[in-house]
């Protein structure tokens, strides 16, 4: 330990101590066990392989596990997508760091100047899902002989967003896909968009209902739309009832079992017989009686279950269908019409690539498995009663939509390990030491002298904890006390203690990109998106922009505290440096987007829809929406923006200003504060211009004095 040896030498021994030798230390001997091997994935990542490829990161990520058919390695390095699975062509392939890159640069450039963290859609990647879904159905209903069809549902509480909803009606129009719903506001989107697909789309209305929602499902049958109102509860009915007759409408009536089938893992907990949703046995019979006394026992034509989410095994999955398909040919046989069975949710993905049905994150089987699976269990019951075959409906939301939605962010700073200076002024550092501090100095020497690694950690904590509390005493200066951090640093670094992992700070709020991580502890896959063909240097765990401890991301799939991460190129610690590092999310395209909150103000990201095209970049932008304004997610909160703003400016003007900046020239600024993104901007530095002031390059200030220019309503007066 050189580095430490000089800093021994500066040091004037104490009386009666002497340091061995010419007092240098002898070079350290490992401890046993790596330190910075901690894992599998730090073991490759660290590995005796003296070049590194593409494949070996595509191995250290996983990426072939969780990411397959649809994200590969390229040869370049970046993560590529494969838009239409594994009937992509090599020309198909999407390069992701070229679609940031026309996203992100700015106009001036070709690019479309929308600031990250990103959204990429992909709308050919749903596609495949939806079509892959209903194949695999197909399939199952073509080999085992079954005597009706499949025709699914999404429910768009996975994602409500517009275009994704549009989407889903229209890749599954020709098989018949239709829509569930589990509130008033998504019962509406759900009807408007089915109005354009095929008329033999199932509309479920799930959730608790009251009147209004009832009456409105109930129009929604008037407008020639397949509905089915589920109970959830009893007393719905008696709504149903009511309401129908004075609307004059038929309806047609589902009810939702609670099974006694419930899977253990964290998203079985709405199953099982003390479920949040459905009903029992007992209820189910009482609705039968209650509709054959009012004449309506034909409108009962549904069975609903739910399972839960993350279904982790097809055996587990058969059971519940086999006792739903039980209570399915019950209802036959007391006169009720029924002629589908709806599955509910539960076709799991894969979010770790590792295939396990012991995992909450993952599943042990495949489309095709999870089809053949329903389709044998409820042929096998329904013939075992003589029942004619129901339509099968699932409702499969997380299967469908997670894959085409990826989150992309950058790294804009790490966390550095500061090398101890190599000559630290040791001789007033000891003679400040109280006596007992000098015997810890004393017996730390001595074991670093003698090699005794472990012992030199002990003391080195021991002699920092006693300078700690002398400078709360005020009896050791500030100095002494960066003294004793930097002797100790540098102790811990020469015998291979020092923590390998660092924090990488990224331009992204947990809380609002990725809360089930923060509320439920999801694990999604997040990957650098670039840089693959080199070997990464580091491991890190990922910290956000908010003000909150919970802002970071420190588990990881396989089981990883940290991940392996490459070194930030142009600055370790300056945001701003000229190398960026661009990292993904993938599978993340269910539920994250309507369940993240605005902690700190932070938006939502900026969002792209991106399509394979024969152009020369393999794709086309078709849709591109920036991220909410810092105006916009105040607005959200109650504020007035706008009034606000007029509070400032007056403010401006009472203050005055004798540095040469015009009053008006300040309000312009602040205006365009207002219509900024809340997330950093990369290359951002504060700066002054003659109009007002801006943060970033010219091309930033003048996107930002379009987006504010052109809300003429609400700040035209805004500018000077």
């Amino acid at each position: 330990m050189p580095a430490l040896a000089c800093c021994v030498d500066a040091a004037v021994a104490p009386p009666g101590y002497a340091f061995a030798g010419d007092s240098s230390l002898p070079a350290p001997v490992p401890f046993a066990g790596d330190p910075l091997a901690t894992n599998n994935a730090a073991a490759l990542a660290t590995g005796e392989h003296s070049h590194w490829s593409p494949s070996l990161s595509a191995d250290l990520y996983r990426i072939n596990g969780w990411g397959a058919p649809y994200f590969s390695v390229n040869t370049s390095g970046n993560i590529s997508v494969r838009p239409y699975g594994k009937n992509t062509l090599p020309h198909q392939e999407i390069d992701l760091m070229k679609i940031v890159k026309k996203v992100s640069d700015p106009k001036s450039a070709g690019g479309l100047g929308l600031q990250l963290p990103l959204i990429v859609r992909l709308p050919d990647v749903l596609q495949n899902r939806l079509e892959s879904l209903q194949s695999a159905f197909d399939f199952a209903i073509q080999s085992q002989g079954y005597e009706s069809h499949y025709q699914g549902v999404f429910p768009v509480k996975c994602n409500q967003d517009r275009f994704i909803v549009e989407d889903v009606v229209k890749f599954g129009s020709a098989f018949r896909f239709g829509l569930e719903a589990g509130s008033k506001p998504e019962l509406l989107l759900a009807m408007s968009c089915l109005c354009k697909g095929n008329p033999e789309a199932l509309l479920v209305c799930n959730g608790f209902k009251d009147a209004d929602y009832i009456a409105l499902a109930l129009v929604a049958r008037k407008l020639a739309l397949n509905t089915v109102i589920v109970l959830e509860q009893e007393e719905e009915l008696d709504l149903v009832i009511n309401l129908s007759q004075k609307l004059s409408v038929h309806p047609v009536i589902g009810v939702r079992a609670k099974l006694r089938t419930k899977h253990a893992g964290h998203f079985g907990s709405t199953s099982g017989e003390k479920g949040k949703f459905g009903l029992t046995t007992t209820q189910i019979l009482r609705v039968v009686r209650k509709l054959e006394q009012a004449g309506m026992l034909d409108s009962l034509q549904l069975l609903h279950f739910h399972i839960g989410s993350q279904i982790p095994s097809t055996d587990l999955l058969a059971d519940g269908v086999s006792e739903a398909a039980q209570i399915y040919c019950e209802l036959v046989r007391l006169g009720a019409h029924m002629r589908v069975i709806d599955i509910g949710g539960g076709l799991g993905i894969d979010y770790d690539g590792s295939k396990s049905s012991e995992s909450d994150i993952s599943v042990g089987y495949g489309l095709e498995e999870y089809a053949m699976a329903v389709v044998q269990a409820v042929q096998h019951v329904c013939d075992r009663k003589s029942v004619k075959h129901p339509v099968i409906c699932s409702e499969s939301g997380r299967a469908l939509v997670s894959h085409h939605s990826i989150l992309i962010f950058e790294a804009v700073s790490a966390s550095v390990h500061d090398s101890p200076a190599t000559s630290l002024s040791l001789q007033r550092f000891v003679e400040g030491l109280s006596e007992e501090a000098r015997v810890d100095y004393q017996n730390l020497a001595a074991a670093a002298v003698s090699g005794e690694y472990e012992t030199c950690l002990r003391f080195a904590d021991q002699l920092k904890q006693r300078c700690v509390d002398q400078f709360k005493e005020g009896s050791l200066g500030i100095e002494q006390l960066a003294d004793v951090d930097g002797l100790c640093d540098l102790v811990s670094k020469e015998v291979g203690a020092t923590d390998p992992v660092r924090t990488y700070h990224v331009n992204l709020s947990v809380f609002t990109c990725i809360p089930d991580f923060w509320g439920i502890g999801q694990l999604f896959p997040i990957v650098p998106i670039h840089r693959l063909d080199q070997r990464p240097g580091a491991r890190g765990i990922l910290s956000d922009l908010t003000c909150d401890s919970d802002g970071k991301i420190d588990k990881f799939i396989g089981g990883e505290s940290s991940l392996p991460l490459h070194e930030l190129e142009g600055s370790d610690v300056v945001f701003g440096g000229s190398g960026k590092y661009y990292l993904g999310m993938f599978l993340g395209g269910a539920y994250e987007e309507a369940l993240g909150g605005l902690h700190n103000l932070f938006g939502g990201p900026s969002v792209v829809r991106v399509l394979q095209s024969d152009g020369p970049h393999s794709f086309a932008v078709t849709r591109a929406m920036p991220g909410p304004s810092c105006g916009d997610v105040l607005r959200v909160m109650q504020h007035e923006p706008e009034l606000m703003f007029e509070t400032l400016k007056h403010r401006a003007e009472e203050c005055g200003h004798e540095d040469g900046m015009t009053n008006g020239s300040l309000a312009s600024g602040l205006a365009l504060s207002f219509h900024k993104m809340p997330y950093l901007v990369a290359g951002s530095s504060c700066c002054m211009t003659n109009s007002g002031y801006y943060y970033g390059n010219e091309d930033n200030y003048s996107r930002a004095a379009d987006s504010a220019a052109g809300d003429d309503d609400h700040w035209s007066y805004c500018f000077a």
